[in-house]
């Protein structure tokens, strides 16, 4: 019988400085903090949202969303407004210079994982990019299963 050895130790290693690389890239100091990417990252893929949809999709407490939303809305970047769709809610949608700041970002990062995996074939790429949409996948639904218990 031919056992396959789990190298999740490895994982948690690798996973560990993806992070602090991570982290270090979003200190260049020219552009978004951290958490106004995510929160615009989040944004542009899913549409206007209200903080509690915020909150709930990236599993923060409200309160301190709301202090990073007030933030990035004080810069200019997000702006409250009327649900497009109606309802009494308050959703918040990006402005212009938001978007312009986060495509220049992107950019910018884009470019960085371009020169990184310079030397690795587009299967490669690909296989990557899936495999990470795979784990974060299943680290979603780890954490749903966790906090319905």
């Amino acid at each position: 019988m031919n056992t396959i050895k789990r190298h999740t130790a490895d994982i948690e290693y690798e996973q560990m400085l993806l992070s602090r690389y991570f982290v270090a890239q979003h200190r260049r100091g020219d552009g978004l903090d951290r958490s106004a990417y995510l929160i615009l990252s989040h944004i542009d893929a899913r549409g206007p949202m209200t903080i509690g949809e915020l909150s709930s999709a990236l599993r923060l407490d409200a309160s301190t969303l709301q202090r990073q939303v007030a933030a990035i809305v004080r810069d200019g970047l997000l702006e409250r407004g009327l649900d497009p769709n109606g309802s009494a809610a308050r959703k918040l949608t990006m402005t212009s210079h938001g978007r312009d700041m986060l495509e220049t970002d992107r950019d910018g990062y884009i470019q960085d994982l371009d020169a990184i995996t310079a030397d690795w074939s587009a299967e490669d790429v690909n296989t990557f990019a899936e495999l990470l949409r795979r784990y974060n996948g299943a680290i979603e639904e780890f954490r749903d299963v966790k906090n319905s218990r």
